[in-house]
């Protein structure tokens, strides 16, 4: 089977969590939900191409390693917005503040996580592969995005081109584990290798089952969905495998 490998190498990254109070924290791997949104992006899908958006991460079968574990940081964010501040969006318009005067009194507070200098590998290939997008079509978009990709949050740009190419492999571990072999500018990290990929190829040496919320409803804007993953370690291919 056919695989997309994608490197996300960047000074900072995040693959959101879950929100708790002011604390934002993150993934260790990426959500299927981000994954989707990244590829839409590179092609150009506005956000109200909800059925488009709905349909590749239908599709979309997916696997990650973290190939580069970096450090966890957390950031400590405040803003304090008035009744008369405005601001250009993404729609390119200009947006107002609304509210009752008791809204301005206190800034805005939260803690945000992020992962610096981390670097992973993700695997993919789509299920009804002639449909379209079709990885060939997702690959040109990531060499020649529509807009400027990011990881995660829009200040976190990928530092080299996230299409690392195209594997051949039975599964998406498979191609992860020889994917690996294609990141040889990272000597430093040796040793087994955290790694995600879909339950239904097996537990493999010490992989557990997690089930995971990781999936959006893109109609009306929130997660939901059950998807169940393997989580275990992977062995770096020898040199010249």
């Amino acid at each position: 089977m056919r695989h997309l490998l994608l490197d996300l190498d960047a000074p900072l990254m995040s693959f959101g969590g879950d929100m708790v109070d002011a604390y934002g924290v993150v993934r260790d791997f990426p959500a299927k939900s981000m994954v989707a949104g990244l590829l839409a992006n590179a092609l150009g899908w506005e956000r109200h191409d909800a059925d488009a958006h709905a349909r590749l991460q239908e599709r979309l079968v997916m696997g990650s390693a973290r190939a580069g574990e970096g450090r966890r940081v957390r950031d400590f964010q405040t803003a304090k917005l008035g009744a008369k501040d405005s601001g250009w969006t993404t729609r390119g318009r200009v947006e107002g503040r609304t509210g009752g005067a008791a809204t301005y009194l206190s800034p805005h507070i939260r803690y945000r996580e992020a992962d610096a200098d981390a670097r992973v590998l993700i695997a993919l290939y789509l299920g009804h592969g002639k449909e379209e997008p079709t990885l060939d079509t997702l690959a040109e978009a990531l060499d020649r995005p529509e807009r400027p990709l990011f990881l995660g949050r829009k200040p976190f740009l990928p530092s080299r081109p996230v299409r690392l190419g195209f594997m051949e492999a039975d599964t998406i571990r498979e191609a992860l584990i020889a994917g690996l072999a294609l990141l040889t500018d990272r000597p430093d990290d040796d040793g087994p290798v955290r790694a995600q990929w879909p339950r239904a190829e097996g537990l493999a040496g010490n992989a557990r089952e997690e089930e995971l919320t990781d999936e959006r409803h893109w109609p009306a804007g929130v997660h939901a969905g059950l998807r169940r993953v393997a989580e275990g370690d992977i062995t770096r291919p020898e040199a010249g495998a």
